[in-house]
């Protein structure tokens, strides 16, 4: 039996269908109505909160292999209670059950914004986090998650931890920033952008990249994983070749955009306390800081293999598309022609 937590979430479900079309039986934890995320899949469902530890035991048990993909992610500023209690207590939870359960091993889903980075160095795994900087709730609490991995390893838990870029492609429910992006440039109603980059990946590859840690990765081990770096405006090209819309002509400056972002934002948050901003001043800052990942250590020690993140969007798209989520009224249509993937960087650098 093998535990997914975060199954309604991009990752976890499209790991929960790779997982079951190997033929293994699937549990997850489920706080709430799982939606449409797993209709129609033959999972073990336990409800229960990652925040509370006695639901976590519950689901934990029996349970041979543990995918801990669950988390609050925001990238704003508010919510601080909540993304503590569900991104550090919870892994603690599910550490701690897994420990004491006899898991066989545990792999925890990280985040790029946890990794220390250097401008116009691609980071390692290694990289030492910088604590002092603007950091946002949500990147202290992936922080303090790895801590609790490296708590719960050197108590004879086997952890590894498989770290997220930002994730394109299918299945995407709720949806992500990058999906709610998609469906605005497809749906006509992005108007304008901000330029930048950053390391993007294939949700097919970062369910890979899972498997392959739960298989091959090394205890206590930290893992990237990343398909591709693209500038925004190479993203929008992918975007609108898919779409059959023209990307938006406006181009608000990074700087300019961020200083909008610093004014709109605790407006925002003070009017709207559940309502979380497209883009926010840390937003902008992920964008502007055009981070690169190197995932040399998950291509040599587990035989990741990157594929395209040309392919991821075309997947999203017609996924958007089969649900009635883009309307192809006024032109937006799906392309026929195979979006075109730019070279591949050398093995290892993405």
């Amino acid at each position: 039996m093998i535990l997914v937590t975060g199954a309604t979430g991009h990752l976890g479900a499209n790991l929960v269908r790779a997982l079951l079309a190997e033929g293994r039986e699937v549990r997850v934890l489920l706080k709430g109505v799982a939606g449409p995320a797993l209709d129609g899949l033959a999972v073990h469902r336990v409800p229960g909160d990652l925040r509370d530890p006695r639901a976590v035991e519950h689901a934990v048990t029996g349970c041979e292999e543990v995918y801990h993909c669950a988390a609050r992610v925001s990238t704003g500023n508010g919510r601080k209670r909540e993304i503590y209690d569900i991104n550090v207590l919870g892994t603690h939870h599910v550490l701690a059950a897994a420990r004491r359960a006899g898991v066989r091993r545990v792999v925890v889903t990280g985040s790029l914004s946890a990794t220390g980075w250097r401008h116009g160095v691609p980071s390692t795994e290694e990289e030492l986090f910088y604590p002092f900087g603007e950091h946002t709730p949500y990147t202290v609490s992936k922080v303090l998650m790895e801590h609790e991995c490296a708590k719960a390893a050197a108590r004879g838990l086997d952890v590894v931890v498989a770290t997220s870029t930002a994730i394109i492609g299918p299945h995407d429910y709720r949806p992500s920033r990058m999906g709610r992006l998609l469906l605005d440039f497809s749906n006509g109603r992005l108007l304008a952008y901000v330029p930048g980059g950053f390391e993007f990946v294939s949700v097919t590859d970062l369910v890979a990249g899972h498997l392959l840690a739960m298989r091959r990765g090394a205890a206590g081990r930290k893992y990237q994983f990343s398909t591709r770096y693209h500038t925004v405006d190479e993203m929008l090209d992918l975007y609108a070749e898919v779409s059959g819309r023209p990307r938006p002509r406006l181009r608000v400056p990074s700087a300019v955009m961020a200083g909008i972002a610093r004014v709109t934002a605790p407006v925002v948050s003070l009017l709207a306390p559940r309502h979380e901003p497209r883009l926010t001043p840390a937003a902008v800052g992920f964008l502007r800081s055009r981070r690169r990942a190197d995932c040399s250590r998950a291509v040599k020690e587990l035989g990741y293999r990157p594929t395209s993140v040309a392919r991821a969007v075309e997947e999203a798209y017609a996924c958007f598309a089969r649900r009635g989520l883009i309307d192809v009224r006024h032109g937006a249509v799906p392309s026929r022609r195979r979006v075109r993937t730019p070279a591949r960087p050398p093995a290892g650098r993405s």
